[in-house]
């Protein structure tokens, strides 16, 4: 039997793929995540989510199907980090105020059978609201969005923060796109549902 392996630890992540897949393990891919000097935000993540399945199946000792999914938010050509800081955060959510932000969700299935990776790239667009200081400062408090690209929660209380979104695939806003990856375990041979 094949192993179901998400190269993550994001715990985002892992909620989305049980909807899917209830077996599976979790490796941090220790991946470094910087982007190359002048890499287009939609080629890093695309690029990063091969790395992480390469890193996740490093080690593996039987055969596997490993899932790495990088995402990072695109304001004006330039990448938008996770903040790690509510400063930043606060910064970060006022950059974006009233503007689109581009979310680029990169997707890799690496076959350890055969070497063979599968891709996906998704580009989901977020149109802000107009965010005074105070909905910030409320929304930065309430949910501390830390550790998300763009300093927000869509699946939580910062869906409030949005004018419209964009997408063809609701889940990859979240970090995994799950019409992509249901396709692609398919394709690797795996029945879904």
């Amino acid at each position: 039997m094949t192993l179901l392996v998400l190269g993550s630890s994001s715990r985002y992540r892992a909620e989305l793929l049980r909807r899917l897949m209830p077996d599976f393990e979790q490796r941090a891919p220790g991946t470094d995540e910087t982007l190359i000097p002048g890499e287009a935000p939609a080629e890093g993540a695309l690029r990063l989510a091969v790395a992480k399945a390469n890193g996740a199946a490093h080690g593996l000792t039987s055969t596997a199907l490993v899932i790495g999914s990088d995402q990072i938010a695109e304001l004006d050509g330039r990448a938008l980090g996770k903040p790690g800081s509510v400063e930043r955060a606060r910064a970060q959510l006022a950059d974006c105020a009233g503007r689109e932000v581009r979310f680029h969700t990169g997707l890799c299935l690496l076959d350890t059978r055969d070497g063979r990776s599968r891709t996906h790239l998704d580009t989901t667009r977020v149109r802000f609201r107009s965010l005074a200081p105070a909905e910030i400062a409320r929304y930065v408090e309430r949910e501390l969005p830390l550790d998300c690209a763009g300093s927000f929660k869509c699946e939580g209380l910062g869906i409030s923060l949005f004018e419209r979104i964009d997408s063809s695939d609701p889940t990859a806003l979240v970090g995994l796109p799950l019409i992509a990856l249901a396709r692609l375990l398919r394709e690797a041979g795996l029945a879904v549902p």
